[in-house]
């Protein structure tokens, strides 16, 4: 069975339109990258877990906020992979000053023998619309796409 991972997208209305919120993933791997590395906060959801319960988990352990309101479910998304991708859009305004993601740790540099603590998200931002499918991830750009459409048609 193919793994699954349950995540939110949260958005904002602005004066020149939406905005959506990416975070970048931390650690050596993601450090110098940026255009189609960011992704929406998720993460694998547990055996016996429901999906939204896990999307809210991941959200709050990436970005150290709860999400509170309406969410509405995206399309599920498969990656290439194999795993698939199962999405919620919602309205919010986090602050990205107050991230407060949890870590993981690795061994670092490879076969060093030493292991360091990373965040797993080392920078939340908001984005337009324009900006957002430039910087998400290719296999979450759907997501994207389908909020930006859903915004739209009010």
């Amino acid at each position: 069975m193919a793994q699954v991972s349950a995540g939110v997208l949260a958005y904002r209305i602005r004066p020149g339109g939406p905005e959506f919120l990416l975070a970048h993933p931390g650690g050596p791997y993601w450090a110098r990258q940026d255009e189609a590395a960011w992704s929406i906060p998720k993460g694998l959801v547990e055996e016996g877990e429901a999906h939204w319960d896990a999307a809210a988990r991941e959200f709050a352990e990436e970005l150290g906020s709860a999400v509170a309101g309406h969410p509405e479910p995206l399309a599920p998304v498969k990656l290439k992979s194999g795993k698939l991708i199962v999405a919620w859009m919602i309205e919010a305004d986090f602050d990205p000053a107050t991230l407060a993601s949890n870590e993981f740790e690795m061994e670092w540099p490879p076969r060093s023998g030493r292991m360091r603590s990373f965040p797993e998200v080392d920078r939340a931002q908001w984005f337009d619309r324009r900006t957002a499918l430039i910087k998400i991830h290719p296999g979450q750009r759907p997501l994207l796409e389908e909020a930006i459409v859903k915004l739209a048609a009010g």
